[in-house]
């Protein structure tokens, strides 16, 4: 047997025990062993396998077992510690960022050990080419894993219909699959380390070069369009600070595909090498809103585990940004110092995911703590207390939550004692709080016609505090011509219900415009309705937008809609568009 059919076979076989160990931890000794035990045994088994399979190639099966062993067990260690925020092991998954912390811890170091054996872990090359060839396996790998569990399932079929059932028998088996999927898995890698010239990362490297305008020509016409649009949209919720990091990250991302991992290797085109100067220049700028909309957030709210993730990645994108830019404002090797700022902000981020999971950079008891110190101050109205998203941050959470029970005992507490009885209800305004909402929103909500406030104000009293809210950020979004983004006209709209009814038009966030009707039905209730056409289709944002200003301008004429029917009144029928 060759060194390559022996690699495959090696792999082959370490993919099967992966998988029958990890089927194992996940099944064969459900209830045996404490579930805080079988996390952490069941992390360090997919970590030490999954980085195995990774490393071998380049490494050797040997020395990326070993790597692979510490890579697995400080991996284990770090969530088993981050486990004990929860009374049970479950609490570890209430939300995605101990995952993803884990997930990082496990990954990155991976090219940093590969290149350690090499040239070293320092060298900026080698961990360029293992971290995006890295990613390449892994990827073929598992489109061929899924490609024969299609070619698996399809045989089966095929063999069913003359009643031959062995590969649905042997499937029946549940190790089976796990063990099946292992194997696969590590036959692929094997195969794709062959080949490694073939799949060589730098034909989808060269290709998302391309993307390098683009991104900066978005990033350039937001930053030009943001005076004169304002700042409203920016603030609104986590969209646009999400939005913005992603760009940002993308920006990173194709300002070091360009400058590559040696100058050599960079891009020759003049056009691409001033596109990245620019992007690395416009970064910061991006990433420096993106970390005001996450400060706002965090004055007008408080911190959660949400927004304390939200602030490190502010920080992560505000220095890459200063970094990329200082490398280009110092000329000279510009794209060295890109290179060498990558290498330090990789470890700064491995660092970062560690310290999550451990007591330095607890985000639960960061959040919890402030929460009830927001309430006790008075800045945090009992309505406004998110009772679950605290039940769910663990032990500091539990004790927070106890500490409001006891509030709740005192005198006067009783908001506070039916809040957290009832986590789930919507939060009741208070009547002062609404009356004032709706008498700002009243004042800032053109009226077509001026004198229809009784139908308005019936409106806006059956509307929930929600809508209201909503209805109010449309009007505080100011338009390019200093008008608000809303208008309400009034009008008998349905004859066959008495009373007059209404039409609202919002432009939300995003410009996004939205038309739709209102009318009150028999119980007093209100009902909302998507405006249409008469010929059933729906008015597209420009036309919502036509509307807004023409409503505005002056009280809209109601005509007959375009329709007719068979027979008279109520008994009549017609088509509807």
């Amino acid at each position: 047997m060759d060194g390559t059919l022996r690699e495959r076979w090696v792999l082959a076989l370490v993919g099967a025990l992966g998988g029958g160990s990890l089927y194992w931890l996940t099944i064969g000794i459900d209830g045996i062993v404490p579930d805080r035990a079988v996390l952490t045994l069941i992390v360090m088994t997919g970590t030490f396998f999954a980085t195995l399979l990774a490393m071998a190639g380049p490494m050797g099966v040997r020395r990326a077992a070993v790597n692979a062993a510490g890579l697995a067990v400080g991996t284990a260690g770090l969530v088993w510690l981050g486990s004990l925020r929860f009374e049970t092991a479950d609490g570890f998954f209430n939300g995605p960022l101990p995952t993803l912390a884990a997930l990082t811890v496990a990954s990155l170091p991976m090219p940093f050990l590969i290149a350690r054996v090499g040239p070293g872990w320092r060298d900026y090359p080698s961990l360029f080419l293992q971290a995006w060839s890295i990613v390449v396996r892994y990827a073929a790998a598992w489109a061929f894993t899924g490609l024969v569990w299609v070619v698996i399932l399809l045989s089966d079929r095929m063999l069913g219909i003359v009643g031959l059932t062995v590969i649905n028998d042997l499937l029946a088996i549940e190790v089976v699959p796990f063990v099946l999927t292992g194997a696969i898995i590590g036959l692929a890698m094997a195969v794709v380390h062959e080949y490694a010239e073939l799949l060589s990362p730098y034909v989808v490297l060269r290709l998302f070069r391309l993307l390098l305008p683009v991104v900066l020509t978005v990033m350039a016409v937001f930053l030009v369009a943001l005076p004169f649009r304002g700042l409203n949209g920016l603030f609104q919720d986590w969209s646009p600070a999400l939005v913005l990091f992603a760009m940002v990250a993308a920006g990173i991302s194709l300002v070091s595909i360009a400058v590559d991992q040696s100058d050599a290797d960079a891009t020759t085109s003049p056009f691409l090498r001033l596109a990245a100067q620019a992007q690395a220049l416009v970064l910061p700028a991006v990433a420096g809103f993106g970390a005001w909309a996450v400060w706002l957030r965090v004055a007008q709210y408080g911190w959660t585990p949400e927004r304390v993730f939200m602030a490190l990645v502010a920080a992560l994108a505000v220095a890459y940004g200063m970094i990329y830019a200082v490398a280009v404002l110092r000329r000279g090797p510009w794209m060295a110092r890109i290179r060498a700022g990558n290498l330090w902000m990789a470890l700064a981020v491995i660092a970062l995911a560690a310290l999550w999971l451990t007591p330095v950079l607890n985000a639960e008891r960061i959040s919890a703590r402030d929460q009830l110190a927001r309430f006790d101050a008075g800045r945090t109205a009992v309505e406004a207390l998110d009772i679950a998203a605290i039940r769910q941050w663990g032990k500091a959470g539990a004790a927070v939550i106890a500490a409001l029970e006891e509030k709740a005992k005192a005198p006067g507490q009783e908001a506070l004692a039916a809040r957290l009885a009832n986590p789930g209800a919507e939060p009741v305004m208070s009547g002062e709080k609404r009356a004032a909402l709706v008498a700002e929103l009243a004042a800032l909500m053109p009226l077509q016609p001026a004198s229809a406030t009784g139908t308005r104000d019936m409106i806006l009293a059956a509307m929930q505090e929600y809508e209201l809210s909503t209805w109010l950020d449309a009007c505080k979004r100011v338009q390019t011509d200093g008008r608000p983004g809303c208008v309400l006209a009034v009008a008998d709209l349905l004859p066959m219900i008495p009373g007059e009814e209404a039409m609202v038009v919002l432009i939300e966030a995003g410009d996004y415009a939205q038309v739709y009707g209102l009318y009150f039905l028999a119980d007093g209730s209100l009902a909302q309705r998507t405006a249409v056409r008469s010929d059933g289709t729906y008015p597209g944002p420009d036309e919502a937008r036509a509307l807004l200003r023409t409503f505005q301008d002056q009280p809209p004429a109601v005509t007959p809609a375009l329709l007719n029917q068979l027979g008279t009144g109520e008994a009549g029928i017609l088509i509807l568009p």
